[in-house]
Parts: structure tokens; sequence; C-alpha cells
């Protein structure tokens, strides 16, 4: 696959770039590799480095008062750069269309987001940023999309909720912290599910993967209804940690229907 852009100036011609990877496809932890191909504009410009990274999209909170007085809340985007690899720190002078091209390889972190499930794209937002570093260019901060496909512990939680009836909803990037977690990045990947047809407290479930070299923490965010078995509503947070060779969806999906059965019961069929 190629990705092409135009690397946009001040005023002149800019040079424009073309990102070739070897594959589309990666899992957490694993490496992208490709080529880059510059080509020079219709100007001579210095360029100071290149750089390959890889950028989220990531939704951050904040609370405001009304006119009326009344606590709110709402939300804005930012981009984070979740790895960045530079390719070149060499300057050099980019003559008017002067072609060449350079390798390079990033490795994505254990935390970085899932953005597709068996080819499946799943997650705008997040992927590679080719940069030339120009005097008076623009920051681009738009992104190709890579494919970063989930491990296989992180399939069979996938695949354990959707064996217990839960159905995805959407997914998102918020930025904020999970206390006693392995987490690294400033943000989190938030599944969010429809409640699983068989629990009867249940409104909704977000799933958060957070991962490293030895494993990974399951978060589990349960949004129970008020009523028949609660006084109240409100959300629960259950955390379990899973090894990378936990691949078993029946013995996953067991567990979590104990928690999720003992938090929101289950529907009766009479």
């Amino acid at each position: 696959m190629i990705f092409k852009r135009m690397l946009a100036s001040v005023g002149i011609g800019g040079a424009t770039v073309e990102t070739a990877l070897d594959e589309e496809t990666v899992t957490p932890g694993g490496t992208v590799t490709g080529t880059i191909k510059v080509t020079g504009g219709n100007v001579a410009q210095t360029v100071e480095g290149i750089s390959v990274g890889l950028r989220a999209t990531v939704e951050k909170e904040y609370e405001y008062e009304d006119s009326e007085g009344e606590e709110q809340s709402g939300e804005y985007t930012i981009d984070v750069v979740v790895a960045e690899q530079v390719v070149s720190d060499e300057e050099f002078e980019l003559e008017p269309e002067q072609e060449f091209e350079v390798a390079f390889e990033l490795t994505i972190p254990m935390e970085a987001p899932i953005t597709a499930v068996e080819g499946h794209h799943l997650l705008e937002g997040v992927g590679l940023n080719t940069r030339l570093h120009v005097d008076n260019a623009l920051d681009r901060k738009d992104v190709d999309p890579l494919l970063i496909e989930p491990l296989p512990a992180q399939v069979a939680v996938l695949s354990a909720l959707h064996a217990l009836g839960f159905e995805l909803r959407s997914v998102d990037l918020e930025k904020a912290e999970i206390p006693d977690t392995r987490q690294k990045l400033p943000f989190y990947q938030e599944f969010e599910y429809v409640g699983g047809g068989q629990y009867e407290g249940l409104e909704s479930l977000e799933l958060t993967f957070l991962t490293d070299e030895e494993g990974m923490d399951v978060v589990l965010e349960l949004d129970k209804k008020p009523g028949i078995l609660f006084s109240e509503g409100g959300d629960t947070l259950l955390r379990l940690s899973v090894e990378h060779d936990s691949t078993d969806p029946e013995e996953i999906a067991g567990t979590l229907h104990e928690w999720i059965h003992a938090i929101a019961g289950e529907r009766s069929l009479l």
C-alpha cells in the first residue's frame, strides 16, 4: 500500500512524500517497515530530517459551568504521538524535482490501540505520519491508516464477550489514566458494548486492554441498570490480569460470566 501527500509550504510548491508499507497489517509489539520516497517541489528546500510516527486522535473530557451555574461536561480532541522514529537527522538540500528513497522501520508499542479485527477497520484517526522537517512547512497531523490487529489473547477476550451475547457499539480513545494498571500511554482505548441480553441488571459494558510484554490488564466497566436488582444504577470496575498464552475464549468467557453474573444477575427465563 502506498500513501502520498504534498508537503504544504508557505508561498512555494512543496515536496511530495510517498510512504509504501511492506505489510499493511501489524499487531501490538510488532514492527512496521517500508520505504519513504521523496520528490522535490518547484524550488530547492533545506530538509533538516525525516521521521515517521504513529499518531492518534484522542478525546479529552472537561468540566465547565453553564450560564445557570450548573456543572456540565464536554469533550474535545487532541493529537497524540504514540511512537516516533527518526529516519534521518542529517540536514540536506532537496533540489527541485530531485527524487530519493529511504527505508524505515517503526516499532508499535504493546499498548497501541487496536484499529482492525480480521481486516475490518473499526477505529479512525490512528495511523502513520511521515514528516520532512522543513522550515516554513505546515505540520500536517493527518495520518495514513494502519491496520493494528489484536494479539491472540485479545482476540480471545473479544470472542468471549461475543459468545456471552455482547454487541460492539463503538470504539474510541480517552485521554485519562486508569489507576493500578499497566498503563503507560497517556490515553486508553475503550470498546463499548450493548448489554448482553442474559444479564438482567446490565445496561452496557466498556472494555479496555492495557498491555505490556508480560501480559495485559483487562478492565471492564459495567453500567448497571436501576430498578429490578439495584436501588440505583451506577458503574462497577472489574480488572482481570491475562497472560499472553491465555487464548482459550471458552475459559475466558466462563471467568467473565462469573464476574458479570455476580454484579448484574442473570435474566430469568420464566
